[in-house]
């Protein structure tokens, strides 16, 4: 893919339109920085978003990751599948934020447990309390630390490390 040729591409459609950046942002739903992103080449639409774009300019996807118009028509078949990758694409990104979500909550309170327990005085009692409070701190910073992780992009990175690793030792 030619991420050059694809950004003049965008711009020459949305010139079609005879649209603003700015205008489009606001139509497919992202800021004006990023339409200049995508018509500079430095940066790529997601898959969603690709759809998106690709139906407002009355254009088939594959013609958009050509850079160029093509005469003849997309296969129906290959636009479903596209389609139907893009859904579950979407699909996960929902399932891992809600996780994120519950995850997050689950910290906080636990954060909130081992505060008030601080503030009664029961996290310096020998026994359980001591405990029950290095439980509930200990969760919420790993909870911390794994949607810092997880929001940083770090995770994919250390799940293609761990897979490298794996198929080497194999």
């Amino acid at each position: 893919m030619d991420l050059k040729k694809i950004g003049m591409f965008l711009k020459l459609l949305r010139k079609e339109k005879g649209i603003t950046q700015e205008k489009f942002a606001e139509i497919i739903g992202v800021s004006a920085r990023t339409v200049s992103r995508w018509e500079t080449g430095s940066n790529m639409p997601d898959l969603d978003i690709l759809i998106q774009i690709a139906d407002y300019y009355e254009v088939e996807i594959r013609e958009i990751l050509d850079g160029e118009r093509k005469g003849e028509e997309m296969n129906k078949e290959l636009e479903d599948m596209v389609l139907k990758v893009a859904d579950y694409s979407n699909q996960e990104k929902q399932k891992v934020t809600k996780r994120m979500c519950i995850l997050f909550v689950c910290g906080a309170i636990a954060f909130t447990i081992y505060l008030v327990m601080e503030y009664l005085g029961v996290a310096d009692k020998k026994g359980i309390q001591e405990d029950a409070a290095s439980i509930a701190l200990g969760f919420a910073y790993g909870v911390m630390l794994a949607g810092t992780i997880y929001a940083s992009g770090y995770l994919a990175k250390i799940k293609a490390f761990k897979t490298r690793l794996l198929k080497r030792s194999n």
